[in-house]
């Protein structure tokens, strides 16, 4: 065999060789960057899972910091109106970030039924009708418990035709939780949103937390409220304090100098009611001067009267802008009205009667305690002269 042939065979081999090893180089190195790239992609998805889980620990921290800020805020000031409107604030800005809406409904303490009481909305123009709550609140009322809603259409646990008919707003993801205190329920505060998947559990656990702060600031200026309301209001007639009235009365004298006003003040007194209670006894008592409050609040409701339960069975009457002439008018129709209303006292029908002095600004006295020792005064004539009448000095 010639020797060229030679060399070319082996040539070709040695070509083939060294192929064939840059070939299984190439698939090895083809392998090793597939497993490197999957590696960087486990490490991209690790890293921006990190990233987030980081970015939310850091929310979770600042908005658990802030509660300390929202506990300060909401005991600045034991005045309903002013927890109220901070709590709808602090949620709408701090967990909506001002986007939806924010609604927060109290129970009425007298018909028992949710009441929308404060409101912040993205859209200045958008009414909501709901005053008693819609659906979702009556779940978190029935149920007592938080409610997070992703996405309305995909929720079980609502009737999405009821939900389509009863709102008359766009709602697709919301947020709500129950005002709760060891006592008793006193609402509910929710946030939507017309875009699903707007709020997370985070958020649903924040609004919790908020609203366990906001629950004790609402039942403590409740409280502060009815304290406020026991020092100026008579406990039986729930009208105004003798107190309370003759500061009011005070007030009335000085602004009547300042403005150039007139008003008048009337005194009234229950006629026998010694008899009253001597026959039918102290409850029966109480059940007229009860009565007789209520006579005369309704009576004289157009006026804007400042009426109190003076003392004993005598009740004093402020009758703002009315001269002698027109609270003179107005007394005589109230004590017609009081002598032809009926009491059932013991099962038995009923009637009193009141004498009633009257005194006016300026024209008798620009002095308080003047001005009630003339009505006073007067009061006394009424009863010299037969009782059941009208008199003024």
């Amino acid at each position: 065999m010639p020797k060229i042939l030679i060399l070319s065979i082996i040539n070709i081999a040695i070509l083939y060789i060294l192929l064939n090893s840059y070939f299984k180089k190439r698939r090895h190195l083809r392998i090793q960057i597939q497993d490197l790239q999957e590696k960087i992609n486990i490490l991209n998805t690790e890293n921006s899972a990190e990233g987030k889980n980081k970015s939310s620990l850091e929310e979770k921290i600042r908005r658990y910091k802030s509660l300390k800020n929202i506990v300060e805020e909401l005991d600045r000031e034991l005045d309903a109106e002013f927890v109220s409107e901070s709590l709808v604030r602090i949620t709408y800005s701090q967990i909506a970030k001002g986007k939806g809406t924010a609604t927060l409904y109290l129970i009425d303490s007298r018909t028992q039924h949710l009441s929308l009481v404060k409101s912040k909305k993205e859209d200045d123009g958008l009414v909501i009708k709901a005053k008693e709550g819609d659906i979702f609140d009556m779940w978190v009322l029935r149920h007592a418990g938080p409610l997070l809603i992703e996405d309305i259409k995909k929720d079980f646990r609502f009737d999405l035709g009821k939900i389509e008919k009863q709102h008359v707003r766009p709602v697709s993801s919301m947020i709500s939780a129950p005002l709760l205190t060891d006592h008793r329920l006193l609402g509910v505060l929710r946030l939507d949103n017309s875009y699903p998947g707007v709020y997370s559990q985070d958020d649903l656990r924040f609004l919790t937390a908020i609203c366990d702060l906001g629950a004790v600031a609402l039942e403590n200026s409740q409280l502060f409220q009815r304290t406020k309301d026991l020092a100026i209001h008579d406990e039986l007639t729930r009208l105004y304090t003798r107190g309370y009235f003759r500061d009011r009365l005070t007030e009335e004298c000085r602004r009547g100098l300042r403005q150039d006003n007139v008003f008048s003040l009337l005194m009234l007194d229950i006629d026998f009611f010694k008899d009253y209670n001597d026959k039918f006894g102290h409850t029966s008592g109480d059940i007229v001067l009860k009565s007789l409050s209520g006579a005369i609040t309704g009576s004289l409701k157009d006026y804007s009267p400042i009426v109190s339960r003076f003392g004993g069975e005598e009740f004093c009457v402020i009758l703002p802008s009315r001269d002698k002439k027109g609270a003179y008018r107005i007394a005589e129709n109230l004590r017609k009205k009081i002598e032809n209303s009926k009491i059932i006292l013991r099962k038995q029908e009923t009637h009193v009667t009141v004498s009633t002095g009257l005194a006016s600004f300026p024209e008798d006295s620009t002095d308080a305690d003047e001005l009630i020792r003339k009505a006073d005064k007067a009061m006394y004539q009424a009863k010299s002269q037969g009782r059941n009448r009208v008199c003024c000095i």
